[in-house]
């Protein structure tokens, strides 16, 4: 384990992609942790005398319609963008990783049933597909989690089918069943080490394509209302302000890059580092 750890390491320390990544999302982590220190003042806040002010050292990133400030409104939606993505992301991973252990533990029908329904999913257009349930449930932030949870799940769910059925032809597998070993430690002990790794590249892959999703619903006015910090919220109520007041979509464009792109080299990085394909 301590010789697999020395080479691991070096791996990460020469990756580029990776060490960027992680700085980029620290740096995200770190202010939705303490955003109530770091923001200037409530989300909420509003001044009728301030409106859509221009960057300046008491309103660092200039106001909205309303005299919120941009800065604090972009702080707190920092962690409104973590928590959404954070919530979907769990809730497909248990999905995908649940139904592609039963997919790749069994044989016939079931392994069938769940390979047409995970492939009729995942042919469906993400956004799309997501919409059409949060207007069928009705807009709001709780509705966007569920729609974007049923539709992020199927690629996760064919990776750990393909990677079960390959690992549990190993000797060591049918050794253990041959001893009597129960399918629920069986899974523990030898199936999920096995494609832990996997797993954790793709959720991490996944989680900025749900910030995305919840961001553009929340600008087509389906996720979180207003006043909600929400990066779409902010995005859309700038757009009709975009020639007068340009950093009202500006920089809440800016953080929505700023976050996503780093957990895609984050992503990247990590996907490189644990491939045992590539040399060290």
């Amino acid at each position: 384990m301590l010789k697999n750890l020395k080479n691991f390491l070096p791996r990460i320390y020469r990756n580029k992609f990776l060490l960027f990544g992680l700085m980029m999302i620290l740096t995200v982590i770190f202010i939705a942790v303490f955003a109530d220190s770091i923001a200037l003042q409530s989300y909420r806040e509003m001044d009728v005398v301030h409106t859509l002010e221009s960057p300046s050292l008491d309103h660092p990133f200039g106001t909205d319609q309303y005299g919120r400030c941009l800065f604090s409104r972009i702080i707190y939606g920092s962690r409104l963008a973590l928590q959404v993505g954070l919530l979907i992301v769990s809730i497909s991973t248990l999905i995908g990783v649940s139904l592609g252990l039963i997919a790749g533990l069994n044989d016939g029908l079931i392994d069938n049933f769940i390979s047409y329904i995970s492939d009729v999913t995942w042919s469906l257009p993400p956004v799309v597909f997501a919409l059409a349930i949060v207007m069928l449930l009705g807009p709001s932030l709780n509705n966007v989690i569920i729609a974007l949870s049923l539709i992020s799940w199927p690629q996760l769910a064919r990776v750990v089918r393909s990677k079960t059925k390959s690992t549990k032809e190993k000797l060591y597998i049918e050794a253990a069943q041959a001893l009597g070993m129960k399918t629920g430690r069986l899974v523990l002990k030898h199936l999920l080490p096995n494609i832990l790794s996997a797993i954790i590249v793709l959720v991490t892959l996944q989680l900025p394509q749900a910030i995305i999703a919840s961001t553009a619903l929340g600008f087509l006015g389906l996720g979180s209302q207003p006043p909600a910090p929400d990066w779409g919220v902010m995005l859309n109520e700038g757009m009709d302000f975009i020639r007068v007041a340009p950093w009202q979509s500006i920089f809440p464009g800016l953080a929505l890059v700023w976050t996503v792109l780093g957990f895609n080299l984050f992503g990247v990085g990590l996907r490189d580092v644990l491939d045992p394909n590539l040399p060290d």
